[in-house]
C-alpha cells in the first residue's frame, strides 16, 4: 500500500489544504499519517478524520524577533527532529507533503534524514520562514500564486491551493435556517481566522448598532473569543469557528469581511463572494497579507480596509460600499478560475513518490 505523511500546523490555514487532499488520497488507496504538535489545531482537525493516524512531536516556534523562548525553542525543534526521524523511519512512507508552519520543519528534516522525498506548499506570495528552512530539502515547492515561483530557487511550480470540495456545496436556505436569519435583509459574514482577529472583533462589536441596521451579521470570532455581552443581540450571531457548517455559511452570506490569508482568499474566490479584506499590518506579520490583499483589489475581486484605518465608522462605511459595489466584484470573479489546486498538487506528490518506486 502507498503511504504518505502529511504535516503542517499552528493554525487551521496550515491544515485545511491537507484536509482537502485526504479524501482523494484515501480514494486512491493511500495509507495516511499526520505529524503535528500535541493539543494543536492540526490534532483537533485531524482527529475528526478516523482514517488518518496522528503522531505528536515536540515543536518550537521560529521567531524573527527577540523573545526569551528563543533560547529554549531550538532545543524543542531538535527534539522534534529526533522524534520525526524515528516516526518516519518506522513508517517508511513513500513521500512527505508539508503545508508549512513551525511543526513542518522537524518533519521535513526527519524525512531528509530517512531519504524520503518531500513536497512542500507555499500559500503566500513570499515564502514564510518555515518554508525557507525546508526548501533545501524539498524536491519541489507548490505555490498558490504564480508570483511565488521565483522565490523557490528553481523548485517552484504554480499549482494553486487545495480547496475542500464540500465548501462549494452549501445551501443558502439551510445556512439561513441554521443561523436563524431571514430573507428580509442581506447577510454579512465576518471571518477573523481560526484563532480569531482581536482587532477586527473589537471594532465589529463596537459597530454592531450600525452593521445590524442593514445587515444580519454572522461573526466568526475565533476560539475562546465569544463575547457574552452581545449574545442575543438582534440580527447578530457569533460563533467561535465553523467546520462542516462553513459551506452553508458561505452560501447564505451576501458579503464577507475577512483577513487576507491565502487560504481564505482561495475560498473567497471559489465561492464567488465579494469581500472587504482587512490584512494583518506589517508590524504584526511579515507583510504577506498586504500583498495578498493588494493582488485581490487590483484584480477587482475585493475591497481593502487597512487595520490602521479601521474604526467603527470606517468599517460600517466600507461594508456598505462593498454591498453597493458587489455587482462589479461578482463580474470580475465570474471569469476567473477557482484556483483549486487539488489535482495539480496531487500530480507533484505522485510524481515524487513514484521516483521512490511507488
Amino acid at each position: 500500500m502507498k503511504k504518505i505523511v502529511l504535516t503542517g500546523g499552528g493554525t487551521a490555514g496550515h491544515v485545511t489544504p491537507n484536509l482537502a487532499l485526504i479524501p482523494r488520497l484515501l480514494a486512491d488507496g493511500w495509507e495516511i499519517h499526520y505529524i503535528g504538535a500535541a493539543n494543536s489545531a492540526e490534532q483537533t482537525l485531524i482527529s475528526q478524520v478516523p482514517e488518518v493516524t496522528f503522531h505528536a512531536i515536540s515543536v518550537g516556534k521560529l521567531r524573527r524577533y527577540f523573545d526569551v523562548k528563543n533560547f529554549s525553542d531550538p532545543f524543542r525543534v531538535i527534539k522534534g527532529v529526533g522524534q520525526a526521524r524515528s516516526i518516519i523511519h518506522k513508517l517508511k512512507p513513500d513521500v512527505v507533503f508539508s503545508k508549512g508552519g513551525f511543526v513542518s520543519v522537524p518533519v521535513v528534516y526527519g524525512a531528509k534524514l530517512n531519504g524520503v522525498p518531500v513536497v512542500t506548499h507555499e500559500s503566500d506570495m513570499t515564502p514564510g520562514l518555515a518554508n525557507k528552512l525546508c526548501l533545501p530539502f524539498s524536491k519541489v515547492q507548490c505555490c498558490t500564486f504564480p508570483e511565488a515561483v521565483k522565490y523557490a530557487r528553481g523548485k517552484g511550480v504554480h499549482t494553486g491551493t487545495p480547496i475542500r470540495p464540500e465548501i462549494l456545496k452549501g445551501s443558502r436556505a439551510e445556512g439561513r435556517r441554521r443561523f436563524g436569519f431571514n430573507e428580509n435583509r442581506p447577510v454579512l459574514m465576518v471571518v477573523g481566522g481560526s484563532s480569531g482577529a482581536q482587532a477586527i472583533n473589537q471594532v465589529v462589536w463596537q459597530s454592531l448598532s450600525g452593521l445590524t441596521e442593514n445587515f444580519q451579521v454572522l461573526h466568526l470570532c475565533g476560539k475562546g473569543n465569544l463575547n457574552s455581552v452581545y449574545e442575543g443581540t438582534s440580527n447578530y450571531v457569533q460563533r467561535e469557528y465553523l467546520n462542516e457548517e462553513m459551506a452553508d455559511a458561505y452560501a447564505c452570506a451576501d458579503i464577507l469581511v475577512s483577513r487576507a490569508g491565502s487560504n481564505a482568499l482561495c475560498e473567497i474566490l471559489a465561492v464567488r463572494k465579494p469581500a472587504l479584506l482587512i490584512p494583518y499590518p506589517k508590524g504584526a506579520s511579515r507583510g504577506d497579507q498586504l500583498l495578498n490583499a493588494e493582488s485581490f483589489r487590483a484584480r477587482g475581486f475585493s475591497h481593502v480596509l487597512f487595520q490602521e484605518d479601521m474604526t467603527p465608522k470606517t468599517l460600517v462605511e466600507a461594508v456598505e460600499k462593498l454591498y453597493h459595489d458587489r455587482g462589479a466584484l461578482y463580474e470580475a470573479m465570474a471569469t476567473e478560475p477557482t484556483g483549486n489546486g487539488i489535482d495539480s498538487v496531487l500530480e507533484q506528490i505522485y510524481k515524487y513518490a513514484k521516483s521512490k518506486g511507488v
